[in-house]
């Protein structure tokens, strides 16, 4: 997270208010838009939900600004 500089608080606002979720298999992708962070790129969190636990996989911006 430190290459990105991507805060927790970054990620819990991703996870928790996410422009996109999905699913895939046992993980979770959220993607959330920040208009004055990640050079206006959208942030992806992948994340797995065990019992009441939350394990973030990993978290990147991503490199173009449309997702599908």
């Amino acid at each position: 997270m430190r290459l990105y500089e991507i805060s927790k608080r970054d990620i819990q606002k991703t996870v928790e208010l996410p422009d996109i979720a999905e699913k895939e298999g046992e993980k979770m992708i959220a993607i959330k838009n920040f208009q004055d962070r990640f050079s206006g790129f959208p942030l992806k969190v992948v994340y797995k939900k065990i019992q009441d636990e939350l394990f973030v996989i990993t978290a990147y911006p991503l490199k173009k600004k449309m997702w599908r």
